[in-house]
């Protein structure tokens, strides 16, 4: 009988579900210190990547208050970490935690949509190719 080709290894981090755009955006969350405020560097219609020398382990909830651009007023959010990256000098890598938006109201996803949509729309190296 032929052997069965092996499993491919676990991912070491959870696959993204949704294409994440390179945009800054302020964002709030607490932690048991109270609020800090840090920089998300990437977003998604699913999630954020919050640069952050002191990330929170990965499971944790955590509540955002995150500013869009086109919003008249911040907006909280619920969040899980999923992923962490942390603080070394040896290597070029960002520091930091990769937040999947938990219990979004029909609202707030509908902001964030638009908010990606139109971010996307204006990256012009991610528009798709005229033909």
């Amino acid at each position: 009988m032929p052997d069965k080709p092996p499993k491919p290894a676990p991912s070491p981090t959870p696959a993204r579900r949704a294409e994440r755009l390179q945009h800054e955006l302020l964002v709030a969350y607490r932690t048991v210190d109270g609020f800090i405020t840090d920089w998300a560097v990437n977003i998604s219609k699913g999630g954020i990547f919050i640069n952050t020398r002191n990330p929170l382990s990965v499971g944790s909830v955590v509540r955002l208050i995150i500013s869009l651009p086109d919003a008249a007023f911040p907006f909280d959010l619920t969040g899980r970490v999923i992923r962490v990256h942390p603080h070394d000098p040896q290597t070029d890598q960002m520091s930091g935690m990769g937040i999947e938006f938990i219990d979004v109201d029909a609202d707030k996803q509908a902001r964030l949509e638009r908010f990606v949509d139109r971010l996307r729309a204006e990256l012009p190296d991610l528009k798709p190719p005229k033909k």
